[in-house]
């Protein structure tokens, strides 16, 4: 960050140089004079804003511009603000005049522009090297063999014709089987954590060989499911399996994306392994975390071997989010800003508050229940039941709390974990209210 700023303030102290040093050797005075006589009709006096404040605004508005384009990652909707700073400019000057006070706009607008322009062209130019850097060198050409002496033609002798084996064709690399060769940049990308459900208790009632072999299938499974939806595989190990929607294309729908493929990973699993010998692997459940935000993704070259850096709050609150899933018995939670952006096809609810990265943070996680397309009547009922139980839970009105979670409850036998650990918290709450006499 402290290298961003130093960019950011070379690159603001270019263009106020630049811009002082149109001011001073008078290229810009038939403009201003034409601003001034537009502002300030012949015949009106007004005082004039001193050189030293104007040099001042400008390299305020160059410095100042400039580290919010390197900062941000959406630079259009920047270029739009920036444009309306300068109109503001140019009202600020019109305003000013009002009051016998002449202001120059031009100066300081030149200054915001070019403290907008330098950047993208700084980060242009960066990116072009780094591709540069990157690229594989190119193989020397082998030397040119000398002619060899013309032989007399052989006769022809047949070739008795060998039926070859048929060979598989070897199938195109993924997108996400290797690291993306491209300058470090931040991406607004979507998370995703997943890991099996029970693994600690399989890992104490399986034998290891056991346990690795679900593992390794888990891991398998997760992989090819996410490679086949277009995310980045970011990490694989014991810990699960890290997946980045939304790189290295930028993707809007990356949140969707992300939450859908968490939702059938979490189904796909269970039924690919419904049928299987082990009853240790058919009861193997998957648990995800999907978190949205911005990540840094920058080239690392460790030993000799090229891979992407990967690092931003999305991973750290998707794993505790995944991990998250253990207490309350459901199988995908969603953070806020993810069911912000894909709160349109979910039918979904929120299941409680936990502490992000940093302690002080409080995120409001969710639960999906069903894609919007799939979603019948009643569960839309229940859904809207829950979400009320919660808001009334929050509110410690327990007993009415009580009675919206028993309109939340599904058809008989349907498991609803999340809904039972409320039910248990608000039976002896609920119990005592009812037990308590009113005062007459």
């Amino acid at each position: 960050m402290k290298r961003l700023h130093i960019t950011a303030l070379v690159l603001g102290l270019i263009a106020a140089a630049v811009v002082m040093g149109l001011h001073v050797s008078g290229l810009l005075m038939r403009p201003e004079l034409a601003i001034k006589n537009l502002v300030s009709p012949e015949g009106t006096t007004a005082r004039p804003v001193l050189d030293l404040v104007q040099y001042f605004l400008v390299f305020v508005l160059a410095v100042g511009v400039a580290w919010i384009t390197l900062v941000t990652v959406r630079r259009g909707r920047l270029a739009l603000i920036v444009a309306l700073l300068v109109l503001e400019l140019a009202a600020a000057a019109w305003v000013a005049s009002l009051y016998h006070v002449y202001f120059q706009p031009l100066p300081a607008m030149a200054g915001a522009a070019l403290g907008f322009l330098l950047p993208i062209g700084w980060i242009g130019i960066q990116g072009m090297l780094e591709r540069r850097r990157l690229r594989p060198p190119r193989e020397p050409r082998a030397p040119r063999k000398a002619p060899e002496p013309m032989e007399p033609a052989a006769v022809p002798v047949p070739v008795p014709v060998v039926e070859r084996p048929y060979e598989k064709p070897v199938p195109r690399a993924r997108r996400g089987d290797s690291a993306i060769n491209s300058a470090a940049k931040a991406y607004e990308v979507t998370a995703v954590v997943c890991d099996i459900a029970n693994k600690h208790d399989l890992a104490e009632e399986c034998e290891p060989a056991e346990f690795a072999d679900i593992t390794e299938k888990f891991i398998a499974h997760a992989t090819e499911a996410f490679r086949a939806a277009g995310a980045y595989i970011e990490s694989i190990g014991g810990e699960g399996v890290v997946a980045i929607f939304g790189y290295p294309e930028s993707d809007k729908l990356h949140a969707e994306k992300a939450t859908r493929k968490a939702m059938a990973l979490t189904q796909s699993f269970a039924e690919a392994n419904k049928k299987a010998r082990s009853g240790a692997l058919a009861s193997a459940g998957v648990h995800a975390g999907v978190s949205s935000g911005t990540m840094i993704m920058a080239p690392l070259k460790s030993n000799g071997q090229r891979a992407m850096l990967a690092t931003g709050e999305p991973v750290e609150l998707a794993r505790r989010f995944c991990i998250a899933n253990r207490f309350y018995g459901s199988k995908v939670l969603l953070g806020p800003r993810t069911f912000e952006l894909a709160s349109k096809i979910l039918v979904a609810r929120p299941i409680d508050f936990l502490s992000g990265v940093d302690v002080r943070e409080r995120h409001e996680i969710y639960e999906p229940v069903v894609l919007a397309l799939d979603a019948s009547r009643e569960e839309i009922t229940r859904r809207d039941a829950f979400w009320n139980g919660v808001v009334l839970y929050r509110e410690k009105r327990w007993a009415e709390a009580y009675s919206q979670f028993q309109k939340a409850r599904g058809p008989e036998g349907q498991e609803d974990r999340p809904l039972q650990l409320y039910l248990r918290r608000l039976e002896p709450l609920a119990l005592q209210l009812t037990d308590t006499p009113i005062d007459a």
